[in-house]
């Protein structure tokens, strides 16, 4: 469902862009579309956003020229494989009319030809594959920019005196309903639950699993010391573990109990606890210990609870499916933004006095919080320095999507 936009933009109808001067409304008036992490979401209301997208210059872009493009390199070529893999008539996603994947295909078969470590070379690439579309919401260009990490933890794979806190694999009685399946217009909403009786019911919420409503099922992946960490664990949707024994697993998201994400420090706000200016990690943990016997029932105010999985091999795994890199990759809301595709970020480093943060990133994540057409989180990468910049990373900003040209022509031609 499209909502007509102001006569100057470009707007969609029945497929097709109708020429105009300044850019094109994507029109957003939908439900929650599913993503291979998030796949469960509960069905939402439709959304008032319009993103709008207006054709920009490199020049345009600012530092441009100062990044090290070639850093970007490994991340694009990681979406690339998984492009290439697919029919090249499978929609690129988001609502951006006609994109599908042979658009960019052309694109990652070159820049597997690429010289590694060669930012010139790199910059050229993109110059020459892609076109810069500044992002927009409802005319508003900048949005909120927070960080995430993946954090690092001690674990055991058995519970003893000292690992209490269980890490949950997927419990075998959830279940995911596709409700397009029942009914077409229903088509892109799921809904979380499990059967008793006969009956499908809403799964258990972060209170009645904290209880122990799970224990004795056998399904504990991993225990950890402190609830405090399983709980930033769920929030960043990552980690690694190092073992009593010596090892060291990654784990990663596998499913959710269907509830949406609430935030903890927001309920601390409301109830006076702390500043809103003072609502970091650091000070909401030192809340948390600061108050052990109120402890869970803050944490239970963020009902939606993470199911893990065991990953081999490289990670974190983002939403598109692949290993998230450093400092490069971003989480962003795929009703908008397209997943795999490059995003030139214009933001400000966390921390009083910090500088300009202008780099090229990959759109390859999205999470329960990031929500809009301009709105982002950037992964830092793992453990105690990432942490550093994730916990602060509360950043005003925009940023320009990099289409493929092909795409770009198509539209800017209607």
């Amino acid at each position: 469902m499209y909502r007509r936009p102001p006569p100057s933009r470009h707007s969609i109808t029945n497929g097709a862009l109708r020429a105009a001067t300044a850019g094109f409304v994507v029109a957003t008036a939908i439900l929650l579309s599913a993503c291979e992490q998030e796949e469960d979401k509960p069905p939402q209301q439709p959304l008032p956003e319009q993103v709008i997208l207006s054709p920009a210059g490199y020049e345009n872009l600012p530092g441009w020229n100062m990044d090290r493009h070639a850093e970007a390199l490994p991340a694009l070529l990681r979406s690339c494989a998984r492009f290439l893999k697919q029919p090249p008539a499978k929609p690129l996603g988001a609502r951006i009319p006609g994109a599908i994947a042979a658009d960019i295909q052309p694109a990652c078969r070159a820049a597997q030809s690429l010289p590694a470590g060669h930012d010139l070379a790199a910059r050229s690439f993109f110059e020459q594959w892609f076109q810069p579309w500044a992002v927009s919401d409802n005319d508003k260009a900048d949005g909120l920019f927070t960080g995430y990490y993946e954090i690092e933890l001690q674990g055991s794979v058995a519970r003893d005196d000292i690992y209490t806190v269980p890490v949950y694999r997927k419990p075998p009685d959830h279940v995911t309903v596709d409700l397009g399946s029942f009914d077409p217009a229903l088509s892109g909403r799921t809904v979380v639950g499990r059967v008793d009786d006969g009956k499908l019911k809403p799964y258990y919420a972060r209170g009645d699993i904290q209880g122990g409503v799970l224990a004795g099922q056998g399904i504990e992946l991993v225990w950890l010391k402190d609830p405090l960490d399983a709980f930033m664990l769920h929030v960043q949707g990552s980690g690694r573990v190092t073992l009593t024994d010596g090892r060291s697993t990654r784990i990663g998201y596998a499913a959710n109990n269907g509830y949406p994400y609430k935030s903890i420090g927001r309920a601390l706000i409301d109830r006076g606890e702390l500043e809103a200016h003072a609502a970091s990690w650091p000070n909401i943990r030192a809340w948390l210990h600061g108050n052990p016997a109120r402890a869970a029932e803050l944490l239970a105010v963020n009902q939606r609870y993470i199911f893990f999985g065991e990953i081999t091999g490289d990670g974190p795994i983002g939403a598109q499916g692949v290993a998230l890199t450093a400092g490069r990759s971003m989480a962003v809301d795929t009703r908008y933004i397209p997943l795999g595709l490059p995003l030139w970020l214009d933001t400000v480093m966390p921390g009083a006095g910090a500088g300009p943060l202008q780099r090229l990133m990959l759109a390859q994540d999205t999470g329960s919080a990031i929500k809009g057409p301009v709105r982002g989180d950037f992964f830092w990468g793992t453990g105690d320095g990432a942490l550093e910049y994730a916990g602060r990373m509360k950043s005003q900003g925009r940023y320009y999507i990099l289409l493929p040209k092909v795409l770009a022509n198509r539209l800017a031609s209607g």
